[in-house]
């Protein structure tokens, strides 16, 4: 996901290092924080496959400071992967917050709507977090006060998340 927010972020404008660092702890920085040490190194290999570029400037001070843009190939890439996200792109919440993030870029409404679908058929499908006999656990017979509140959180996301997507698949599609 962090190669994902880098091409949609730059996809966006042109950026320094650190200002797309803090663009992308903005959106998932609370649950998952980026590292210099994780960040550089994806920089460096979205340069490497041709999907970045970098230049350097002259800085307020005596350093340099690295300015990133994107390729044509890196908006063919960006495009593409929001076209067709691998599953746990789709079924993991913290990744597909970040892939609607950037989804509007995707020109396509049809396309857009496409991957609305498959996180509505995947919210469709029975899951749980806890299991009895093979069966989802139900909020109201979980055992415990924690795991009641665990399930009932889930729930109610879950039903907000399926308004929204009826609703915005309805928006794309008329």
């Amino acid at each position: 996901m962090l190669e994902l927010s880098i091409l949609g972020f730059l996809y966006e404008a042109p950026l320094h290092g650190y200002e797309l660092k803090a663009r992308i702890q903005g959106l998932s920085g609370h649950i998952r924080p980026v590292s210099d040490g994780a960040l550089y190194p994806a920089i460096t290999r979205l340069v490497k496959a041709g999907l970045i570029e970098q230049r350097t400037e002259p800085g307020s001070g005596a350093a340099h400071r690295r300015t990133l843009s994107l390729t044509e190939a890196g908006r063919t890439e960006l495009l593409e992967r929001l076209r067709s996200p691998k599953e746990v792109e789709v079924t993991d919440g913290q990744r597909f917050f970040t892939l609607l993030a950037f989804l509007r870029h995707l020109p396509d409404r049809a396309e857009q709507a496409a991957v609305l679908r498959r996180r509505q058929t995947f919210l469709d499908t029975p899951a749980s977090f806890f299991y009895r006999d093979g069966e989802p656990v139900r909020a109201e017979d979980a055992p415990d006060l924690f795991r009641q509140g665990m399930l009932r959180i889930a729930r109610a996301t879950g039903t907000e998340e399926r308004r929204w997507l009826d609703e915005a698949i309805g928006r794309l599609e008329s």
